[in-house]
């Protein structure tokens, strides 16, 4: 049977062997999907995809209603979807999740943004911060934690009663929330006050620019910091449970988006 890489402990091993002789992974051939698995890993580049997405869903909304592109505005909401257009696309808040039970939004309004400085300055620290995370933790934990933090992020927003709310900030707080947590596990303290004074600088803009929605930054700090803790207590790296979650965090992703587009057809 073909070597593979144990996900855990990365050493190599049989890829038909029931456990990793060095770490005790089980099943670490995935039943022969670990090797295809791997090669896509290998290519994969997590953070780019999100603003892939991110950018996608921006683009599709403004031409949804065009009237965001042309609309006379301020620095900050220039080239801004209309809040209709953000609605139709899955924007969160008290509205729409106590208002009219859209509670998948908590995952879809993740990946919209209110205008383009916001998806710029938004993409920027996910191309920062990603490729930090997944040196830490994996590609897939990095989607973990990046899903959970928005979620977070957004269900203390509703709790405060923000009426709407869009954007991968309280994500990114979590993904560095998540680094905080690396670099303080590992004893890099330089690091560790470098990126806390980051999110200490990133908390204060947000005090200081209006329409920021601190609730979701803390949230998202708060869920980062807590998923990248556990991942923290799990000896050697990605393994099968990663990849498994992962998955979920997809699939929601995906069912949420389906349920958005279902809301608005079915009005």
């Amino acid at each position: 049977m073909p070597a593979i890489l144990c996900p855990r402990c990365r050493k190599l091993i049989s890829s038909d062997v029931p456990s990793c002789p060095f770490c005790g992974l089980r099943r670490p051939g995935l039943l022969g999907f670990a090797r295809m698995l791997q090669r896509w890993v290998e290519r994969a580049d997590f953070s780019r995809w999100i603003v892939y997405l991110c950018s996608g869903i921006y683009v599709a909304a403004l031409l949804s209603d065009p009237r965001g592109v042309f609309a006379r505005s301020g620095i900050m909401t220039l080239l801004a979807p209309t809040p209709r257009a953000a609605l139709r696309f899955g924007a969160t808040g008290a509205f729409p999740v106590l208002g009219r039970g859209h509670w998948w939004t908590l995952v879809t309004a993740i990946y919209l943004h209110g205008g383009l400085l916001h998806i710029l300055f938004n993409m920027m620290w996910v191309r920062q911060l990603g490729p930090v995370v997944e040196r830490g933790f994996g590609p897939f934990r990095l989607f973990v934690i990046f899903t959970i933090a928005g979620v977070c992020g957004f269900l203390v927003s509703v709790r405060m009663g923000h009426g709407l709310t869009l954007g991968a900030s309280g994500a990114i707080f979590g993904l560095l929330a998540a680094a905080i947590e690396y670099f303080r596990r590992t004893g890099a303290q330089l690091w560790t006050r470098q990126f806390l004074q980051w999110a200490l600088i990133l908390f204060v803009f947000g005090l200081v620019f209006p329409g920021v929605d601190n609730w979701a930054h803390a949230g998202g700090f708060v869920g980062g910091y807590g998923t990248a803790y556990v991942f923290g207590r799990s000896p050697g790296g990605e393994g099968p449970w990663s990849y498994a979650a992962a998955a979920a965090c997809a699939a929601a992703t995906l069912g949420a988006f389906v349920l958005q587009a279902g809301a608005v057809l079915g009005r």
